[in-house]
């Protein structure tokens, strides 16, 4: 008797950006990655702080009512060495979170490290690598912008540790001092 295939698990990864925030959309059916979707949400530069981030906010909105995701994933603001950069970031990090969870959507966290080692092999694979392989695991045809790819990057890593038997749940944690708290 042949058991029915579980129903595959949507999963919308984002890597924020003020300028460009990434997102890619997979599906998981047991081991096997599908690509959906993904591309760039583009903020006016010229544009204010506020609406600069609304334009975040509804341009995840959009892409959550078109792809209908069960789960996502982010990538973690990592600290610059220019703080303003970074607390632009975390402010366009917060309108994707305030999108995902406004969508009741699931939320785990992956650091770029965690990524990097969930698609390439080790963490300080370069932006062409991580291209590259996202292309393979996807069976893209080619090669999807940096933005795109590192949210795909984040979907994949979701797929692979996020979740399921055995795996180390990330959902609701956090890193401190490398330990998942």
């Amino acid at each position: 008797m042949k058991t029915a295939a579980a129903a595959p698990v949507r999963i919308l990864g984002i890597d924020p950006g003020l300028r460009s925030t990434g997102f890619g959309v997979i599906d998981k059916a047991g081991n096997t990655l599908s690509y959906v979707a993904s591309g760039c949400i583009k903020s006016d530069a010229t544009g204010s702080l506020p609406q600069r981030i609304k334009t975040i906010l509804d341009g995840l909105v959009e892409i959550i009512a078109t792809y209908g995701p069960q789960q996502a994933a982010v990538e973690i603001v990592f600290v610059n060495v220019n703080p303003q950069s970074t607390l632009l970031l975390g402010q366009a990090r917060g309108a994707a979170i305030s999108a995902l969870v406004t969508a009741d959507l699931p939320v785990a966290e992956y650091t770029a490290l965690q990524v990097k080692q969930a698609v390439v092999g080790h963490g300080k694979a370069a932006k062409e690598q991580v291209q590259a392989m996202v292309a393979r695991l996807l069976k893209l045809p080619g090669t999807p912008s940096p933005d795109a790819a590192d949210a795909l990057a984040c979907a994949i890593a979701h797929a692979h540790g996020g979740q399921g038997m055995g795996a180390l749940s990330t959902l609701g944690k956090r890193m401190r001092n490398g330990r998942l708290v």
